[in-house]
């Protein structure tokens, strides 16, 4: 669990949380991370903060689902662009 700050909604401090696990490594590209109860459970939100986690790391392209299978890490950005 992280200590939230007030200064900064839930949902996008444990978004930050999420990109801070996929650049360190402990997610990686084409693995799984944690859907809407495991995230709720594991960070003290609601199922619905959740779920505004998992859609704003979809907008910014950092995960991507799966219909019925779940969401992923997407692939690394080369550096050489």
């Amino acid at each position: 669990m992280i200590e939230f700050r007030p200064d900064l909604s839930k949902y996008e401090q444990v978004a930050a949380e999420i990109r801070r696990r996929i650049k360190t490594g402990v997610y990686q590209p084409g693995m799984p991370i944690p859907g809407e109860p495991r995230l709720a459970a594991e960070f003290g939100i609601a199922r619905r903060t959740a779920r505004k986690v998992l859609e704003l790391l979809i907008e910014d392209g950092d995960v991507y689902t799966v219909r019925s299978i779940g969401t992923f890490v997407t692939r690394e950005e080369s550096d050489d662009a």
